[in-house]
């Protein structure tokens, strides 16, 4: 079987769509037909089924996916780093979500750079769907995602969860009154400005359905893409924000924001660690992989 067709049928599977895998592939998309249907002609089986947005693996085709994907990945591996014995070192990409990644996936994995562990690091950001598209795509060799993936290309192992605080600068927790927030609950924050990443309110309104029960009735005040950028307006005094206690227990000890409740059941969100299936055969992603399951048991 040619190997030039397992590696287009594998890039189909991961992207669902002839059109983006003769994009990630380099080719036409009629050449990333014709490929396919030499290689469901050499099999004497239907490998996909076409519909109006993309393609859907057949049972055969899952099938196969699963039992090529991770030695075509090996081969890849091979052919970048070579085989001379100074070309030990691999590099490892990873994607993840922005703040968990800088505060905390990062640090880790730099630490076990530092002692000698044999591999390289780049780093990308993404939301759960950019990094899990760009892990089956092959862009990525590790995602840390909020999401856990479908289906058995992708292996998630659950690496820790994330504990949701409300916050406020401490004259906003003054001015509503903590003991008021814990007796009323979401009526006594009404009208309140708010701080967030999307106009959606994600975490906002994630926190109100589980504590409160409810729909936030406010909208935005100040919306900025990143956790980070939330805390800091939140300590200025911009509004309520609910942050990841990771992130903004720092600012607590030192009161720049008050916890505005402490609810007896927190909410929370599980981070997964995600890789390829079959990929953890691969040195430097099965160390990664050790490396952040074994600093994730000290998050909290």
């Amino acid at each position: 079987m040619d190997l030039a067709l397992l590696r287009t049928f594998v890039t189909v599977h991961r992207a669902g769509s002839f059109t983006r895998a003769a994009a990630l592939l380099g080719l036409s998309q009629p050449a990333v037909t014709s490929q396919i249907r030499t290689l469901e002609r050499q099999l004497g089986r239907p490998l996909f089924l076409r519909q109006a947005r993309g393609v859907t693996p057949t049972t055969i085709g899952d099938e196969l996916a699963h039992k090529a994907a991770p030695h075509l990945d090996a081969l890849v591996e091979i052919a970048e780093t070579g085989l001379d014995a100074d070309s030990s070192l691999r590099t490892l990409h990873l994607a993840g979500p922005p703040e968990f990644t800088a505060e905390r996936a990062l640090p880790a994995l730099t630490g076990a750079i530092d002692d000698g562990h044999g591999f390289a690091l780049r780093a990308s950001f993404g939301n759960a769907e950019e990094t899990l598209e760009g892990l089956a795509a092959g862009h990525h060799d590790l995602a840390i995602s909020t999401a856990r993936p479908r289906g058995p290309l992708l292996t998630a192992t659950a690496l820790c969860d994330e504990e949701h605080v409300l916050v406020a600068a401490p004259r906003w927790a003054a001015r509503i009154g903590c003991d008021t927030v814990r007796r009323l609950g979401a009526p006594a924050l009404e009208n309140l400005p708010v701080v967030e990443v999307h106009e959606s309110l994600p975490f906002i309104s994630r926190y109100w359905a589980s504590v409160f029960d409810s729909l936030p009735a406010a909208s935005g005040t100040v919306v900025v893409p990143d956790l980070r950028a939330v805390l800091a307006c939140a300590i200025t005094g911009a509004g309520l924000a609910v942050l990841p206690r990771y992130l903004c227990g720092p600012a607590l000890e030192r009161g720049e924001v008050v916890a505005l409740t402490e609810p007896a059941v927190p909410p929370l969100r599980t981070y997964f660690l995600v890789v390829r299936t079959g990929t953890l055969a691969m040195p430097h992603i099965a160390r990664a992989h050790e490396w952040l399951t074994r600093a994730a048991t000290d998050w909290s």
